[in-house]
């Protein structure tokens, strides 16, 4: 049966497996409990449809088993009355009833297999069903788990890249050139402060002495 093919993939399916090759492992996840879900409700509707089956064809069969009794018992009654020609009609009759049993009976037991094969895949695909049910939560997780850690990484790796390191560097480089300029400047402003003060004590010097040789000279 079809049916049964399908629900055999999906026992067999692996779920990881599922989950690694899918874009969208997420929404594989709820496809394939979809899948399942619907699954299992068809097999249940076909599990009961073959039972009924089954005890139909086990009813036409006990049917027909007690009208090849009853036709032997008609055959009794007919020999027991001298009546040879409707014993014979009732034996071939009886015949005919136990033929079409024997036809049912085959029917029954192939009807057996067919309701225990059901039965088996309905059990398998419950186990199944709960063990995707157990696991979605689980690998959900895990997936959301692995992007974040891919975005993670991917930032890391923009962050390390070589370009924007170089920026950075140039960046930081034109910052210490700055500071330098700067210190440079507010050096050179205090030497010259200090220049000034020099020329003005040594302006002030070549006063005093000037002013003590003409003391000596009477020159004041």
């Amino acid at each position: 049966m079809a049916l049964l093919e399908r629900v055999a993939t999906l026992v067999r399916a692996n779920l990881n497996d599922l989950i690694d090759k899918a874009e969208d492992p997420e929404k594989m996840i709820k496809q394939v409990m979809l899948d399942m879900q619907n699954q299992l409700l068809q097999v249940k509707t076909q599990v009961a449809i073959a039972i009924a089956d089954q005890h139909l064809l086990i009813k036409k069969q006990k049917e027909n088993e007690q009208a090849a009794e009853e036709w032997v018992r008609k055959a009794e009654l007919a020999v027991d009355k001298r009546q040879d020609d409707l014993a014979r009609v009732a034996l071939e009759r009886s015949m005919a009833a136990r033929q079409i049993a024997e036809s049912f009976a085959e029917q029954v037991a192939d009807q057996t297999t067919q309701v225990e094969n059901l039965k088996t895949a309905l059990r398998k695909l419950e186990l199944k069903l709960v063990e995707a049910q157990n696991k979605s939560d689980v690998l959900v997780a895990q997936h959301r788990r692995s992007r974040a850690l891919d975005r993670a990484s991917d930032a890391r790796l923009r962050v390390g890249d070589g370009s924007k390191a170089a920026a950075f560097d140039r960046i930081k480089d034109k910052v210490q050139r700055s500071e330098a300029v700067s210190h440079a400047k507010a050096e050179l402003a205090v030497e010259n402060v200090d220049d000034r003060l020099a020329a003005l004590e040594k302006e002030d010097a070549v006063e005093k002495l000037l002013a003590e040789i003409k003391s000596r000279k009477g020159m004041a």
